[in-house]
């Protein structure tokens, strides 16, 4: 074999599989179309957000790179949703686009291990194939490597797709397409109707991206102005030495302070911004019936909005740059495949963009995926043995649901390579086990996007304790050691001992020793600062002056703590919910499992259960039309076995 393990494509996706192979020790080759535009921010340029800054903090735990880079090309940051509680709060960062797509490539190339080539897959070698190896007995076929469109022949043990919106991709700008999954950048042609010639199941999907404008055309003063927070790392490498923020450039440990920071910019749409939309809606090719893959729901494009929400007299904009380098701004909020001559029109419709020029138009893109319900939860395909798929390959919307899936395919490569038991992280764990679980078990009939509201257990899954959940796992399969582990396991006792100082100290008794002024602690008079803080009335700066030895503490950690303890009724619930789903996850069922010949179940079950092939009975209990007595037949023949 010429490799242990084929990426193929240099998004998100591509970027944590190929890393966490390498890294891993087994020799990567990374196949993207062109290795300029490895990492490349496609459409927002941002990291991050609400459950999305959740998934990149645990990538950064597991041992991946997309924290890393954003900490690198930091411009703004924003903690989302601070007027709510802390499980739906996630970090949000501003990127310089530039900066995080060379980063990532220099990250690549720096890997020992992983080499990058550019070409455009076209097909895979597998078992069975002409000139192949001989077919399976038995089993799957596996896969052998990749055809390229130059005719290369690249054999590998394992294969990861992460083609992005580029299989078979097209964009649209009104009357306008072309075979493109950018603009300017050709799509990947071949694989989606070799795919399909072999009987996977693929569909289309849209995704579309609003104009980039000339920001010296823009009048800033007719909009209101967004200032970001103090910056935090998204990388848990870094030790933060305060209550806020980074600390000073030469402070031990800390590592560089991110890029200048910049505001945003927020403006609206208006009454004559949707007339213009809706007298040239037939225009569209969404809705002139060019564009026939579904879009995200919960991303829809401008006509989208004023066409589904007529009673909507204005839509929010937000206006952010591209980069420190580059004049260019994203009109975010406003995604597009109108024409341009449509799209100039709304665009001068609105405060403060009157002279706006355009750089580049807003685009529609449609692509292939492949349906994830036939992957298994390790993002491993059902019909070819060693095949992988990550990102908007299998469905997914999103920088970071791909990133997620990207470090999970590269691990589970890796262990089908040692003939190790797999990572499958379980919905309790991590969301990136929601994010895998919805899509192997429910599939999507849209780009799925990750929200808080799909992970039953978010208040365990705050972005701030990805590294106490996911860390000890990444060391486990050899991706956090060294001084990352070293990092960890100090902040781990540190927490233990703010944990332990809140316990062991007391609220003191009315008098001269009582905090002035200090209300809400005064119920809770002889009882420990733990149990105090379970009062929400209870604030972390009721209980700091009470006990001088947390200023040696970095603030994070102090936060952490506090939260942990506030929440620690809620948490033990989580943990219990958590426990009852374990012992469901704990019945493994294989994936050759007969449900056609099994007695008693349900006609619907049996559809559903051959059609998804649950590895364990908990996976099979989340499956649509699977009902009760379904699962309890599948356990008592388990028990019996």
């Amino acid at each position: 074999m010429d490799y242990h393990c084929i990426v193929v494509g240099g998004g998100h996706a591509g970027i944590e599989a190929s890393l966490a192979a390498a890294r891993l020790g087994f020799s990567v080759l990374l196949i993207t179309q062109n290795p300029d535009r490895i990492g490349a921010l496609s459409c927002n340029p941002a990291v991050g957000g609400l459950s999305k800054g959740n998934l990149v903090r645990e990538v950064d735990a597991l041992g991946g790179e997309m924290g890393k880079l954003t900490d690198l090309s930091m411009i703004q940051y924003r903690v989302l949703n601070r007027s709510r509680g802390s499980a739906v709060q996630a970090p949000r960062a501003q990127t310089d686009k530039q900066v995080y797509q060379a980063a990532a490539r220099s990250a690549l190339e720096g890997q020992k291990g992983l080499s990058i080539f550019m070409d455009t897959v076209t097909d895979l070698i597998v078992t069975g194939d002409e000139g192949a190896g001989a077919e399976l007995s038995g089993g799957r076929p596996q896969v052998l490597g990749v055809l390229t469109g130059r005719g290369r022949r690249i054999s590998a043990e394992t294969v990861i797709l992460a083609t992005g919106t580029f299989m078979e991709g097209r964009i649209f700008i009104g009357d306008y397409d072309a075979p493109q999954g950018r603009l300017g950048e050709g799509a990947a042609l071949g694989l989606g109707a070799a795919l399909r010639r072999r009987g996977f199941p693929l569909g289309r999907f849209k995704t579309g991206t609003p104009a980039r404008l000339a920001g010296d055309s823009i009048d800033y003063s007719a909009m209101e102005k967004q200032e970001g927070e103090e910056p935090r790392p998204f990388s848990f490498d870094v030790d933060p030495p305060g209550p806020a923020g980074w600390g000073p450039k030469d402070a031990p440990g800390t590592g560089s302070l991110p890029l200048p920071q910049v505001p945003c910019w927020i403006t609206c749409t208006n009454p004559r911004t949707h007339e213009i939309i809706r007298s040239n809606i037939h225009r569209s090719p969404l809705y002139g019936g060019k564009i026939t893959g579904t879009g995200p729901r919960y991303c829809p494009s401008i006509e989208d909005k004023v066409m589904r929400f007529p009673e909507r007299e204005r839509h929010h904009l937000f206006i952010e740059p591209e980069g420190l380098s580059t004049g260019e701004m994203y009109m975010n909020g406003a995604s597009s495949s109108l024409p341009e001559d449509v799209q100039r029109d709304f665009i001068h419709s609105i405060a403060g963009l009157e002279e706006a020029r355009i750089v580049r138009p807003a685009y529609a893109v449609e692509y292939d995926y492949l349906d994830p319900l036939d992957l298994y939860p390790t993002l491993e395909s059902k019909r070819i043995a060693g095949l992988f798929a990550a990102g908007q390959t299998n469905g997914s919307s999103g920088y970071e649901e791909a990133a997620a899936q990207g470090i999970a395919a590269g691990i589970n490569a890796v262990q089908k390579l040692r003939g190790a038991p797999p990572l499958v992280l379980g919905r309790g764990e991590a969301y990136i086990g929601v994010l895998i679980d919805d899509l192997t078990t429910l599939g999507t009939r849209e780009p799925y996007r990750m929200f808080t509201s799909r992970a039953e257990h978010r208040l365990a899954l705050r972005h701030d304790s990805a590294d106490t959940r996911l860390t000890p796992r990444g060391r486990e399969l050899g991706l956090a050691g060294g001084e990352r582990w070293e990092r960890f396991t100090r902040k781990a006792a540190g927490l233990d001992a703010i944990q332990e100082l809140l316990r062991r100290r007391k609220v003191p008794g009315v008098g001269a020793s009582f905090p002035p002024d200090n209300r809400a602690l005064l119920p809770h008079a002889g009882e420990s600062l733990a149990q105090a803080l379970r009062d929400s009335q209870v604030r972390p700066e009721d209980i700091i002056p009470l006990v001088p030895e947390l200023a040696a503490y970095p603030g994070e950690w102090l936060d952490r703590v506090f939260l942990d303890l506030k929440y620690a009724g809620y948490l033990e619930k989580e943990e219990r919910m958590a426990a009852r789903t374990g012992k469901l996850e704990a019945v493994k069922l294989g994936p050759r499992f007969d449900y056609a010949a099994l007695r008693g179940l349900s006609s619907e079950g049996r559809e559903k259960l051959l059609a998804v092939r649950p590895l364990t009975l908990g996976q099979a209990a989340r499956i649509p039309g699977v009902r009760q007595g379904d699962i309890a037949l599948l356990l008592a023949l388990t028990r019996k076995s």
